[in-house]
């Protein structure tokens, strides 16, 4: 029993003895971890040192409706006003629809003929040969006329239009030509004298079939030449003061030429040159 007991006792002391060592560092181990911590807390924070960087520059704004220029004003010179074409045109005081063929001349012949029929004058001419007619019953001295031409058949150098101020022996001449081109000239039975050289017109017709108006403003000793109403030149000559108004045909090379005529229409002019010739 005693041994038995003295065992259990000296088992006790042991295991007692054993946990105040283990109380005991315990202890130890909470006060460093306390000193420790007091340390860490009073101990300085470094600070952080961070590079300058330079910032980037700013995101440039969009503007979305900028403003525009107000645009200077520009100043122009004041433009003369064009001059009128056919001034002082007046009064119809002939019109013509070709139902009497007396009133002009008319003729047929192997070389050509000249013919009035279904309102309309009709010059037809073999090669190489020119014919006129002239209207018989009236001469004009100041006037603006106007007739209607239709070539048929035409072509190069062939030409046809309107005589002014005419005789059967002199007259001014205002010549079409197949090729394009318009002319005038004064012209006898001794001599044919360019007035204006041929230049090239949009209104004459390309050779045949067409269709062209045909006009003449007459005063004093100028004479300005108008198709389909349109200003083509003007030239000045004091040979022939009035005269009859006719018309003409010419095959210039080795074909027949034919043209018909219709709608003449004369107007009186009451105007007095000088006046400044209107450019084309």
């Amino acid at each position: 029993m005693l041994e038995s007991e003295s065992e259990f006792i000296l088992q006790h002391l042991v295991v007692f003895y054993m946990n105040r060592r283990a109380l005991i560092f315990l202890i130890g181990m909470i006060f460093f971890l306390l000193t420790s911590c007091t340390g860490l807390a009073n101990a300085p924070i470094p600070e952080i040192s961070t590079a300058t960087e330079t910032p980037p520059p700013p995101t440039p704004t969009i503007d979305w409706f900028p403003a525009s220029a107000t645009p200077t004003r520009q100043a122009f010179s004041t433009q003369a006003p064009t001059p009128e074409q056919k001034p002082g045109v007046g009064n119809v005081i002939l019109t013509d629809d070709f139902s009497n063929p007396i009133l002009w001349n008319t003729a047929v012949s192997d070389d050509a003929t000249i013919d009035v029929s279904r309102n309309r004058l009709t010059i037809a001419v073999q090669p190489g040969i020119y014919a006129i007619s002239l209207r018989q019953d009236a001469a004009f001295t100041n006037f603006y006329a106007e007739i209607t031409a239709r070539p048929s058949l035409c072509k190069g150098k062939d030409d046809y239009g309107i005589l002014v101020r005419a005789s059967p022996a002199a007259y001014y001449r205002f010549a079409l030509s197949c090729d394009g081109t318009a002319r005038a000239e004064r012209a006898s039975v001794r001599s044919r004298t360019p007035l204006q050289n041929p230049i090239p017109s949009g209104d004459v017709p390309l050779g045949a079939p067409g269709e062209v108006r045909i006009g003449v403003w007459a005063v004093g000793t100028e004479l300005r030449f108008f198709l389909n109403g349109r200003y083509q030149f003007s030239v000045s000559d004091k040979n022939y003061a009035s005269g009859a108004i006719g018309v003409f045909a010419r095959s210039a090379a080795d074909t027949p030429v034919t043209i018909t005529f219709s709608d003449f229409v004369v107007y009186d002019v009451t105007y007095l040159p000088p006046t400044r010739t209107p450019k084309p």
